[in-house]
């Protein structure tokens, strides 16, 4: 069952990644879907999952404390690659893999989840991938689209594609290793929501709309969200 649901992982992210790829020319309008959807993420699945994994130790204030720290270290992280590309010409792309890997080391956490699930139990297991399979494809496009955005070259995209569509894959094994505290679990996600908030919010989003048809961009953003909600509804969280 947990080889099948990491192929399953694996696959959905890839297929996000190329049609990301194979449809760049219209990049605008899968950064509104990505931004919409990084952000409905953010508030229909991450950052209630923090709350209720932490709530046994932490009260809902803590919680968001911590994902507002995730927002502004990411911020700062996001500013100094930013200089970083200004002062050397020559590499661009930076705050593009500072993005993909982000977005890496939350597939990577996800995968995590499925392993501690099914450690609890089968069904429990079982829940959670099918909401982690649910929006992968997502991650898919994400990774790209950040690469992309940034000036990323397509065999750039194609490396982090691979590296996002496996980390899920190697959290579910990790799992076998050791066993992460449900309180400490809890303010890992809190901290990446405010990663994916900044994501969405500040950097997604906003180039979604530049120099672009603004009506249609807004429709693929709030189209992203409702995706996002409906996913994680369904996905009983």
């Amino acid at each position: 069952m947990i080889i099948l649901i990491c192929i399953v992982t694996f696959l959905a992210t890839l297929l996000g990644g190329l049609f990301a790829l194979r449809f760049k020319d219209k990049l605008h309008l899968i950064l509104g879907f990505s931004a919409g959807a990084v952000i409905g993420v953010v508030f229909f699945d991450l950052l209630p999952e923090a709350i209720s994994l932490g709530s046994s130790r932490y009260s809902a204030g803590m919680i968001t404390s911590v994902a507002a720290l995730g927002f502004l270290l990411y911020m700062i992280l996001d500013r100094l690659a930013l200089l970083h590309s200004h002062n050397h010409k020559n590499h661009t792309g930076l705050k593009g893999k500072l993005g993909a890997g982000s977005l890496s080391i939350h597939s990577f956490l996800d995968g995590i989840a499925i392993g501690l699930a099914f450690q609890i139990s089968t069904t429990i297991g079982i829940v959670i991938a099918v909401a982690v399979v649910a929006h992968d494809f997502s991650d898919g496009i994400n990774t790209v689209s950040v690469l992309i955005k940034d000036k990323g070259e397509t065999h750039e995209a194609l490396k982090w594609l691979l590296i996002d569509a496996g980390a899920p894959v190697i959290g579910v094994l990790s799992t076998f290793l050791f066993r992460l505290p449900d309180s400490l679990f809890g303010l890992v996600l809190a901290l990446f929501t405010g990663f994916f908030f900044y994501i969405g919010a500040s950097d997604l989003l906003p180039e979604s709309h530049h120099q672009h048809p603004k009506m249609w961009t807004t429709f693929m953003t709030l189209l992203g969200a409702s995706v996002a909600y409906v996913v994680t509804k369904l996905s009983g969280f």
